[in-house]
């Protein structure tokens, strides 16, 4: 007789839907920390990474009880969908908050379907974008420096930019546009590739 911990994802998804509360249990010790891993990579804020965890494990939990899983061997795929999708939406929630749109941009990583299953190659490569993106921002003039790291590394709205800096939203607005396409060009001269896989 095998132990819970031998058997396959599918088994202990059925397990569970047949009301052994244990096989959950294994799934979670199981995936937990790839989980987590996989959502801090993308919103890199420990209690929000906390909060959309537990709503991940807690929509799993509901849609295996309604009978709705049917992957077959790809439960961690399938957990890290329902993880992204959560990240979207706090994004987009938030997003109208802010009243900001991204549509101006070439590409837009919230929205990235790729970024569901991320090999270890994929998620090194991301670190090494993100490190020279941080490198080309000491390249931009002080108040597009200023601009950015609020934004990106402090997590400000543009709002709480503005106010921190005495200038309206839309001088805030401008020097991000600014920043942006200076780093793109900065980019392209020196040949660093900056796409997010």
């Amino acid at each position: 007789m095998k132990t819970l911990n031998q058997l396959t994802d599918d088994i202990l998804v059925k397990l569970y839907e047949e009301g052994n509360n244990a096989a959950f249990e294994v799934l979670l010790t199981r995936y937990k920390s790839k989980v987590y891993y996989y959502i801090y990579q993308i919103v890199r804020d420990k209690e929000l990474t906390e909060d959309i965890f537990q709503d991940t494990f807690i929509k799993a939990v509901m849609t295996i009880q309604q009978g709705r899983y049917f992957e077959s061997g790809k439960f961690l795929g399938w957990i890290n969908r329902i993880a992204h999708n959560l990240i979207i939406d706090h994004f987009r929630k938030e997003k109208n908050e802010n009243t900001i749109s991204a549509d101006g941009y070439d590409y837009d990583i919230i929205n990235n379907a790729n970024l569901a299953d991320l090999s270890i190659e994929d998620i090194l490569s991301n670190e090494q974008v993100l490190r020279d993106v941080v490198k080309m921002v000491d390249y931009l003039p002080p108040v597009q420096q200023e601009v950015v790291r609020m934004r990106f590394f402090e997590d400000l709205s543009f709002k709480e930019i503005a106010e921190k800096t005495d200038v309206s939203i839309n001088t805030a607005l401008g020097r991000m546009r600014y920043a942006l396409l200076n780093m793109r060009k900065l980019a392209t001269e020196n040949n660093v590739y900056l796409e997010i896989r």
